[in-house]
């Protein structure tokens, strides 16, 4: 049998954001300022306890609590609910607790540990529903943006304490994943860490609608060629004093 080839189109791609950082640095607001920028119907998969609904004055867009156990299956089942709703954006709030979370992988695999002691074993049991839940990220038809919490550690800095981000609280190299990966520090700024469409590696702006407005344009095949930093290239930035 021949395979069919077709003509590579950016316009065909997905967008996978990842915006990591502590507790309390924004990452909630901050996603769906980048959702409004990219423009579409947008929907929230939210597992922080309702915490998604804290900027319905703000923003346009539904919402689906998730309570616990955050079984990644739960997750695909919020994935394929919101293809089949018609909505362009999902915004999956937290990705973090799908691993970490009460009926996540790291608690089914030290049940599963616990109940046959072995430790290794448990993991070939456990990983498949991770992959499954990235598959799906990677393979969905929506743009999809996830929030992933990093751990954090306390540190000194001109005499006075300073929580700082390590690495994300979900399976090592998750970063890999992502079309691009954007840390937000206290003050909200993002700090691109990863960045596969060469728009913002290594910048550090603020997350605004803009970023939203910037990965569009890329997604349907503008170029960008000044030399300036690319987030100056959307025009109408709302900045906000929320947060």
């Amino acid at each position: 049998m021949t395979l069919q080839f077709r003509k590579a189109e950016r316009a065909e791609a997905k967008l996978r954001l990842a915006l990591i950082s502590p507790s309390g640095f924004g990452k909630t607001y901050s996603a769906l300022r980048i959702a409004k920028g990219l423009g579409g119907k947008v929907a929230m998969l939210d597992t922080e306890n309702g915490s998604g609904d804290l900027f319905a004055e703000d923003f346009e867009y539904d919402i689906l609590t998730m309570n616990a156990p955050y079984d990644p299956k739960k997750y695909i089942q919020a994935i394929e609910s919101a293809e089949e709703a018609g909505y362009n954006i999902l915004i999956i709030d937290s990705l973090t607790h799908a691993y970490s979370g009460s009926g996540g992988i790291l608690s089914k695999h030290s049940a599963i540990a616990e109940k046959t002691g072995n430790s290794f074993n448990a993991w070939g049991k456990v990983m498949p529903l991770q992959n499954a839940l990235m598959e799906k990220i990677l393979a969905s038809k929506l743009h999809i943006i996830a929030t992933i919490r990093s751990k954090t550690d306390w540190i000194v800095e001109n005499g006075k304490p300073k929580k700082v981000g390590l690495a994300p609280d979900q399976k090592t190299n998750i970063d890999y994943e992502f079309t691009c990966v954007l840390e937000l520090d206290k003050d909200h700024n993002a700090h691109c860490s990863k960045d596969r469409t060469g728009l913002f590696d290594g910048q550090i702006m603020e997350a605004t609608e803009n970023i939203g407005k910037i990965l569009n344009d890329w997604l349907h095949g503008k170029k960008i060629t000044s030399n300036e930093p690319a987030i100056q290239h959307a025009e109408g930035s709302e900045r906000g004093t929320k947060k």
